[in-house]
């Protein structure tokens, strides 16, 4: 059986500002298309039975940069869709709603965004790993995409509630690793950089 390996997209302007991205098709910074070609030598010479990404540039470009040949958009690769709260930070959500928190809560819809609950993004994940667990049994399999979305899918691969994914910090153009142990999918490495 293969490995399941997690690409998050480098850095984007939000990411370093801290503001939510879902739907805000932003590119990569320098420094994000620096940390992207980092992670070449973590992937060259590795044949995929599958590689996906999400259709968002910042996602297409890390994997291009990162030498994932051959990588398919995927929208359920997308990330949270964060509704009323695109472009706004945690900071700043806090200042109206103080105990607001993304796992438990999710997001209001925003104008043409419905926003996701915790279990809306743990259906996209679980449908994701539908077609990817088969592909694990022809080898290491490839998914490049976003920091939330990766965390769930995480989550959801390891038999944990959506919302667990709150126990996976994810830093921007990093790699991690799930692989099995006795049959069971287990965090074989996690936010690895070169």
């Amino acid at each position: 059986m293969g490995d399941l390996l997690l690409v998050r997209h480098g850095e984007t302007e939000w990411s370093l500002t801290g503001q939510h991205t879902s739907v805000t098709d932003l590119p990569l910074t320098t420094h994000g298309e620096e940390q992207a070609k980092s992670l070449a030598p973590l992937l060259s010479g590795r044949p995929f039975a599958l590689a996906l990404t999400s259709p968002l540039r910042r996602a297409v470009r890390t994997a291009e940069l990162a030498g994932v040949v051959g990588a398919v958009p995927d929208p359920d690769l997308q990330e949270w869709d964060y509704g009323a709260y695109e472009g706004v930070t945690t900071v700043d959500i806090h200042r109206t709603r103080p105990d607001w928190d993304l796992w438990t809560d999710g997001v209001p819809p925003g104008s043409g965004s419905p926003g996701e609950s915790p279990q809306q993004v743990g259906a996209r994940a679980d449908r994701v790993l539908s077609r990817v667990v088969p592909a694990l049994a022809s080898g290491d399999v490839v998914l490049v995409a976003h920091a939330h979305f990766l965390r769930v899918l995480t989550a959801r691969r390891l038999g944990l509630p959506a919302s667990e994914g709150r126990l996976f910090q994810l830093a921007t153009g990093t790699l991690s690793r799930l692989s099995t142990e006795h049959g069971r999918p287990v965090v074989a490495e996690w936010n690895v950089r070169p």
